[in-house]
C-alpha cells in the first residue's frame, strides 16, 4: 500500500474507508423515510447553523438593546435565556423559530407531525447546552434533535 493512501484514509474518516470498501450508507434521513431532497428532506449543517445565528444575533440585540440598556457584559446571560424561551415557545407552537423560518427550515417528530411541549423543552435544553448540538448521527441529526425524536426538514 502506498502512503499516501494510508494518509488519506486517515485523514478522510472511518466512513470514507468504509465506502470504499463498498458499505452503502444511504442518504441522510433515509432511515427515517424522508426524501432525499427538496421539501421534508433532512435539512443540512449550514442552513441548521445559519438558522441558530439569526436567532442568537435577534436575542442578543434584544438583550442588549431593551433588557440590559447597553450593559455588554449582563447581556450574554439575557441572550441565552431570551434564546431558551423564543425555541420553546415557537417550536413548540409553529414548529420552527424566525431564523429557521426564514431559512425554510421546521422541526417535526421522527415519526412526522408535531413534537410535544415536553419534548420541544428537553430539545431547547440540550440546544443550549451547546455540545449535544455538535453530536451527529448518520442522519444528520444533533443529538439534542436524536434525544427527542425530533428531526430538522427543509420547508
Amino acid at each position: 500500500m502506498d502512503n499516501r493512501q494510508a494518509i488519506g484514509s486517515w485523514i478522510s474518516g472511518p466512513r470514507a474507508a468504509a465506502e470504499e470498501m463498498g458499505v452503502d450508507f444511504g442518504y441522510p434521513g433515509q432511515q427515517l423515510g424522508l426524501p432525499q431532497s427538496g421539501p421534508g428532506s433532512v435539512a443540512r449543517f449550514g442552513r441548521r447553523l445559519g438558522a441558530v445565528a439569526i436567532d442568537w444575533i435577534g436575542c442578543q440585540l434584544i438583550a442588549y438593546g431593551l433588557i440590559t440598556h447597553g450593559d455588554l457584559a449582563s447581556a450574554g446571560n439575557w441572550t441565552l435565556g431570551l434564546f431558551v424561551v423564543l425555541s420553546v415557545l415557537t417550536v413548540g407552537t409553529v414548529g420552527f423559530t424566525p431564523g429557521k423560518r426564514i431559512l425554510g427550515l421546521r422541526v417535526i417528530s421522527q415519526h412526522g407531525g408535531r413534537l410535544g411541549l415536553p419534548r420541544v423543552v428537553l430539545r431547547t435544553v440540550l440546544l443550549a447546552l451547546v455540545i449535544p448540538a455538535l453530536v451527529w448521527d448518520r442522519d444528520g441529526r444533533g443529538l439534542h434533535d436524536r434525544l427527542s425524536g425530533a428531526v430538522q426538514v427543509r420547508i
